[in-house]
């Protein structure tokens, strides 16, 4: 069995994740059983100013050392639950001790499971707008819409000064499902959750597409990775063992 590394970036995201991999590992595993998971969680709030002036190599700076951290820690691989994030782990992800599971490697892969190919995308404004999606998902064949350019600053605002700080208003709930409304007159056939914060707010119930829920998904697949046998490169990125 593998051990996994969450290297944390907010700690809502990287809360859910845990608490999801846990209850995964349960399901497959039986009462009280998971894969044993180190976890890493340097302060988000070291890293605003330099994701403000999109100083990539600062921000790649403290999520190298987290992956450090939980690799010391015995960690075979890692998974970062914060997609935003993934646009910096991309280019540093060679460099670092130990591979990584992409989020949205695994989102789309689950997306193409199911059959999507027109693909809605919330999540702050480097998520929406950022390569780590289009590039994947263009990669699987599939189309990325996102909102309108005023509803994606609104988005990443409620994103940063509510949600990753534990701030679930109803009005901003109604503006999230308001957004996937939007999408879905775009011709969207689900949407990704593409922050690790909003499955916190938009939930299957009150959506109104069909979500993709990156935290969980993440969570997921770290447990069938850390159940699988199949030997793990040094570094880089891992394929899904789903």
């Amino acid at each position: 069995m593998k051990t996994i590394g969450i290297v944390a970036h907010s700690a809502e995201g990287g809360s859910l994740c845990f608490i999801t991999a846990c209850r995964e590992g349960q399901r497959l595993m039986g009462p009280h059983m998971h894969p044993t998971v180190v976890l890493s969680a340097i302060p988000l709030g070291l890293t605003m100013a330099a994701w403000d002036a999109d100083d990539y190599d600062d921000v790649g700076r403290f999520l190298a050392a987290g992956v450090h951290q939980v690799a010391d820690a015995g960690a075979d691989f890692y998974v970062c639950p914060d997609n935003t994030a993934h646009v910096v782990l991309e280019r540093i992800a060679d460099s670092l001790p130990i591979p990584g599971l992409h989020i949205a490697d695994v989102v789309c892969r689950e997306a193409q499971i199911k059959g999507y190919k027109r693909i809605g995308l919330l999540g702050t404004r480097w998520t929406m707008t950022g390569p780590v999606y289009e590039r994947v998902l263009a990669e699987h064949g599939m189309e990325r819409l996102i909102p309108a350019e005023q509803t994606r600053e609104r988005i990443n605002e409620a994103i940063f000064e509510e949600l990753c700080q534990g701030v679930f208003a109803q009005e901003t709930t109604g503006q999230f499902v308001g957004a996937i409304e939007d999408l879905q007159a775009q011709g969207a056939e689900c949407v990704i959750l593409g922050c690790t914060e909003i499955p916190l707010i938009i939930t299957p119930e009150n959506s109104p597409l069909p979500t993709l829920d990156s935290t969980r998904l993440l969570a997921k697949y770290a447990v069938a990775e850390a159940m699988s046998e199949r030997d793990l490169p040094s570094s880089g990125w891992l394929k899904s063992a789903q």
